[in-house]
C-alpha cells in the first residue's frame, strides 16, 4: 500500500479578518502548516489552530514567512542572513510554545521566503539553521529537489520532499510565480487526477511540457485557495480510489 502525507497551510485568519476554512479542512489532512504571525495569524489564531490540529491528530508544523502582512508574505526581502535565523527562531518557537508537549512536527518556509529558499543555499541554510536551534529533530519541509533540501541535509536536519497539487511547475522544478497566467490551479478534479499522476510516475509536467522527475514525500494544498476545501475532498477521494493512504509522515 502507497502512503503520501497531505499537507496544507493554515491559520491564515488575523484579527477579524477570516481566511481559509480550516475546520473543515484538518480533518481531512496529516499535516498542517500554521502562520506564525509575520504573513498571517496572530495569537489567538495560532493556540485556536494548534488545538484544532492536536484534536484531530496530525502534524503540527510551523509556516515562518517574512514580515509582510501586508503582503501576505508573497513579496521578496533582501535581510542579512543573521537576522533570517533569528526570524526563523522567534516564529517557529513562537508556535512551538502552543503546542501541547513543546514539540513541533515540521517546519516550512511560506510564501516568498519559501520559494527563494528553494534557490538560494545560504538563504535556505540561514533558514535551516533557526530550525535547528529551536530543535534538531523537526522536519523540514522543502520544495522537491531544492536547495532548502539540500540544506536540511546540510544540517542533519530530517527532510521531506514537497510537491503541490494546486500549483504549476517550471522546466527547472520551481513553481510558476503567481504574477504569470496559470501559476495557480483551482478544478478539483483536475488537481486530484494530477496530484495522482505525479505520485504514481514521481514527477510532474512542466507548464511547457517538460517531464521533472520529482521525489515526493508530502503534498501541499494552499488553505488560502478558494477552492481549497473541494479541492481537498476531491484529492482525498481519489486518493482512497487509487489505493493510497493519507499519512503523517514519520521522524527518522
Amino acid at each position: 500500500m502507497v502512503a503520501i502525507d497531505l499537507n496544507s497551510d493554515l491559520g491564515e485568519s488575523y484579527g477579524r479578518y477570516h481566511l481559509g476554512k480550516d475546520q473543515q479542512v484538518i480533518p481531512l489532512i496529516s499535516a498542517c502548516n500554521i502562520a506564525c504571525g509575520f504573513h498571517a495569524g496572530d495569537p489567538d489564531v495560532m493556540a485556536h489552530t494548534v488545538s484544532l490540529a492536536e484534536q484531530a491528530g496530525i502534524g503540527v508544523g510551523a509556516h515562518p514567512a517574512f514580515p509582510d502582512l501586508d503582503g501576505f508574505g508573497r513579496r521578496y526581502m533582501q535581510m542579512d542572513l543573521a537576522s533570517v535565523t533569528d526570524m526563523i527562531v522567534y516564529q517557529v518557537a513562537a508556535l512551538e510554545g502552543f503546542t501541547h508537549d513543546h514539540r513541533l512536527h515540521h517546519v516550512k518556509p511560506h510564501g516568498a521566503l519559501y520559494n527563494a529558499a528553494g534557490k538560494d543555499l545560504d538563504l535556505a541554510k540561514a533558514i535551516c539553521r533557526g530550525i535547528k536551534m529551536v530543535d534538531p529533530n523537526i522536519i523540514v519541509y522543502g520544495l522537491a529537489n531544492s536547495q532548502l533540501i539540500k540544506a536540511a541535509e546540510f544540517y542533519h536536519l530530517p527532510a521531506a520532499e514537497e510537491v503541490f497539487a494546486d500549483r504549476n511547475y517550471q522546466a527547472d522544478g520551481s513553481l510558476v510565480p503567481r504574477t504569470q497566467p496559470n501559476a495557480v490551479l483551482t478544478d478539483p478534479e483536475e488537481i486530484a487526477n494530477r496530484t495522482v499522476q505525479m505520485i504514481q510516475n514521481q514527477s510532474v509536467t512542466a507548464i511547457t511540457g517538460e517531464t521533472v522527475p520529482l521525489k515526493i514525500d508530502s503534498i501541499c494544498v494552499h488553505g488560502d485557495n478558494d477552492q481549497a476545501l473541494a479541492i481537498v475532498k476531491a484529492l482525498v477521494k481519489r486518493l482512497h480510489q487509487e489505493k493510497i493512504d493519507i499519512e503523517t509522515l514519520k521522524k527518522k
